[in-house]
């Protein structure tokens, strides 16, 4: 049959990039609830050397370091499952339904972490339990960006497409730094003992306040009229991802490519950076988790004008100019984090988020573009999660390894770099797909 669309928005929202009030409605429940799940996925990271003493067995602080980073990485693979499963519910029962449940999940799960006794007191079920709730948060995680990007990208208008999503993408980034700025409250206002002590259980424990908040918000959203034409029209497929997958295999594979350096380099720029800063440059844990927060804040900048230039200029040039950006200052950017003055140390991860920041803003609205809408969202969720889970949640993991390993300080960089040269080799064989009607 030929391609036909479901387009929410009016003609005269097709010129202007400001959202309408319908439209801004639907970006603030889209970006209320990625903060309340990025913050629950992200605080692990930024509290990982207090997890490690608790919930690892600490006679050597680089082991138990590598365990924490173990279960970062775990709950990854957890990820695409969730894709898997959200992405069925959101393309067969709605959008709206999968990010109900998405944000619920996550906040039990975070809640729970900061409930469970310690290594002392229950020894290595402690860490099965942490590594159980980790698992519970990526399983929620896979289904949240995703299906939020899909969301928004359906009630956009598609001159302003990139534009709209990047906003999404900006609250993964507002949920990061307001858990970068717990831990640095905490580091701050506490003594080390006491954070160590008890204080480290707050941001966990804060998780079921926000959940709620956003589950609040999130419940007066209505359903995209994109997918209630596919209702209308009879138009539900049965199974989501087996349709997908006999004609969406290309797709996938762009995706997953696509993502590498706003997986892999977004994990390393921001969460592996805080402990980079402290293990490797030295530094104090003040000092790095403010460096933490004003990549974040240079990365929430970053993405609207990413989506405006993808939609004024094209996705493809902005995926190229991000990448080889990337591949030109990984290196230089660890060297300063490492042996630099305190001033370009502090800025140092702040450059590198910037470059994944410039692809990251673009991403979203081109994959919504590249799948049709009876299984975007399992699309989206299918290719996201797997490069998440083959080079996001391992980059904390591997990065302190192969500092372990080749006693290079610089060897993180190299993982950075090569994150960024598989997005940029993608980029090239791209299709633009600026302006184009989504498909049904």
């Amino acid at each position: 049959m030929a391609n036909s669309t479901y387009e929410s928005a009016a003609p005269a929202d097709e010129l202007r990039a400001r959202p309408s009030r319908a439209q801004a409605k639907v970006i603030r429940g889209a970006v209320v609830g990625t903060i309340v799940e990025y913050y629950d996925f992200g605080i692990y990271g930024y509290m990982a050397t207090m997890i490690s003493t608790h919930f690892f067995v600490d006679d050597d602080p680089t082991a138990a370091l590598l365990g924490t980073f173990a279960a970062f990485a775990v709950a990854f693979f957890l990820r695409a499952p969730g894709g898997i499963f959200f992405g069925h519910i959101g393309d067969k029962y709605g959008r709206k339904n999968a990010l109900t449940w998405t944000i619920l999940l996550m906040a039990v799960a975070t809640t729970l972490m900061g409930l469970l006794p310690t290594y002392a007191t229950l020894g290595v079920w402690a860490t099965t339990l942490l590594t159980l709730s980790r698992c519970l948060q990526g399983f929620a995680a896979g289904g949240e960006l995703s299906g939020a990007n899909s969301f928004v990208s359906e009630h956009a208008p598609s001159r302003w497409r990139a534009f709209h999503t990047s906003m999404v993408n900006c609250g993964t980034y507002l949920g990061s730094m307001f858990a970068s700025l717990m831990a640095l409250t905490l580091t701050t206002v506490l003594s080390p003992e006491q954070v160590t002590a008890w204080a480290w259980r707050i941001p966990f424990l804060l998780s079921l306040v926000l959940g709620l908040v956003g589950l609040w918000i999130r419940s007066s959203l209505k359903e995209t009229s994109e997918f209630e034409g596919l209702q209308k029209n009879n138009e539900v497929v049965k199974i989501p991802l087996f349709a997908l997958l006999k004609t969406g295999g290309r797709q996938i594979v762009q995706i997953i490519l696509l993502g590498a350096l706003i997986t892999g380099g977004y994990y390393i720029s921001s969460v592996y950076s805080a402990t980079y800063l402290q293990t490797t440059g030295g530094r104090s844990p003040q000092f790095a988790f403010t460096a933490t927060c004003i990549a974040l804040i240079a990365g929430v900048i970053t993405l609207p004008i990413s989506g405006y230039l993808g939609d004024r200029i094209g996705r493809k040039p902005v995926f190229i100019a991000g990448s080889a950006a990337a591949v030109a200052l990984g290196v230089p950017m660890f060297m300063l984090m490492g042996d630099g003055p305190e001033a370009l140390a502090l800025f140092a991860p702040a450059v590198l988020f910037i470059c994944v920041s410039v692809v990251n803003g673009v991403s979203f609205a081109t994959y919504a573009e590249m799948l049709r809408t009876r299984f975007r969202y399992s699309g989206i969720a299918l290719g996201n999660n797997v490069t998440n889970m083959l080079i996001g949640g391992t980059a904390p993991f591997i990065a302190t390894l192969l500092v372990s390993t080749t006693g290079n300080r610089l060897a993180p960089s190299w993982f950075f770099v090569f994150c960024a040269l598989i997005t940029l080799v993608a980029s090239f064989f791209l299709t633009e797909t600026r302006g184009k009607a989504l498909e049904v």
